[in-house]
């Protein structure tokens, strides 16, 4: 989904027009810095005087049609009284839908993080996790509810099943698929609950003072424990081995005790990681068939494979979900080799 060209130009005079008044720069230019999986897209200021200010902000521009800016600076208000490192607001335009942040820099997690400084960096994005998670969430928020679960898994059989491998499941197919659905959708409403980032991974994480600093937190919920911490170790687009993974779960779940987070003893705990990262898994293939089929966005379909092997661990410790593997081996794997 994309806008006409003669759009694409007003907004982007819209955009400069605005950032240079609020910034102060006349001559302030702008050049895209990244846009995200939805219709944000970010612009970092650059000017042709030399300005200091104008060479370090960060224009995001979130068209209100598409992706109102109100929830973005809603749950960072919320995140920042929490103690959390957040982007600085420097001057907002709610109703255009241009906010100008300070400019954190160009790298996020995902370009820095190696095999060398996994264990600190995940350790500081832990930190910033557990503040998070202490924070009493509003009475308003949206909840991770069956309902919400249960749509989330649905794109997994709707967008990636259906649009991108063109397969109508059977009867048999879709009772499977809803057994499963249904035991991963119990074992997460009965997780401890506390405020839920959604996307708490490295491409989220900025190196920042007092940080990491978060982003793309709009989403915010009250759900599971275990979600955000499974989002952190099993990223969506890059891997470690199960075993640094289940140290990193067993540290953060010490962290978490010893904070007063409501976390469960480790062997459920670890349970829970599972089950949730199963959700995820099958949550996120779905979304980025979706990208590709209805956002002409289909560079994300090239880390299903990440996902399919994410599952591969997992689902053989749990007799219950053998059946999704089964469903796995006669419908994706088939696919993801022809592809290869």
């Amino acid at each position: 989904m994309t806008l006409p060209a003669a759009d694409h130009a007003d907004r982007a005079t819209a955009r400069l027009e605005w950032a240079r008044r609020a910034s102060g720069a006349t001559s302030l230019q702008l050049h895209r810095a990244s846009m995200d999986a939805g219709f944000r897209s970010y612009w970092r200021g650059a000017s042709n005087d030399g300005s200091p200010t104008a060479a370090s902000v960060i224009v995001m521009d979130s068209p209100p049609d598409r992706e109102d800016v109100r929830p973005w600076l809603r749950i960072r208000e919320v995140l920042e009284r929490g103690g959390v490192r957040v982007p600085r607001v420097l001057a907002q335009d709610v109703d255009a839908g241009f906010l100008l942040l300070e400019d954190l820099g160009a790298e996020t997690y995902l370009h820095v993080i190696d095999t060398d400084n996994a264990d600190a960096l995940l350790d500081d994005a832990v930190s910033q996790l557990l503040k998070l998670q202490a924070i009493a969430c509003p009475a308003d928020l949206p909840s991770y509810d069956e309902a919400l679960l249960a749509r989330e898994l649905h794109l997994f059989d709707q967008w990636y099943l259906g649009h991108h491998l063109g397969l109508t499941l059977d009867p048999a197919d879709r009772q499977t698929l809803e057994r499963v659905y249904r035991h991963l959708i119990d074992a997460a409403l009965a997780q401890p609950r506390v405020l839920v980032h959604r996307d708490f991974m490295p491409r989220n994480l900025m190196p920042a003072a007092a940080g990491p600093a978060v982003l793309d937190f709009q989403d915010a919920v009250r759900g599971p424990i275990a979600y955000d911490p499974i989002s952190l170790f099993k990223d969506a687009f890059l891997s470690w081995p199960e075993p640094r993974v289940a140290a990193w779960l067993a540290r953060y779940h010490a962290r978490a005790s010893e904070a007063g987070l409501p976390v469960p003893e480790l062997a459920r705990f670890r349970r829970d990681a599972d089950l949730m990262g199963v959700q995820r898994h099958l949550k996120i293939i779905g979304i980025f068939a979706r990208l590709r089929h209805r956002d002409a966005k289909p560079k994300y379909l090239a880390d299903v494979p990440r996902f399919i092997g994410y599952l591969d661990a997992v689902l053989p410790r749990y007799p219950e979900l053998a059946a999704l593997a089964e469903l796995i081996d006669r419908h994706v794997r088939p696919a993801l080799a022809a592809d290869a």
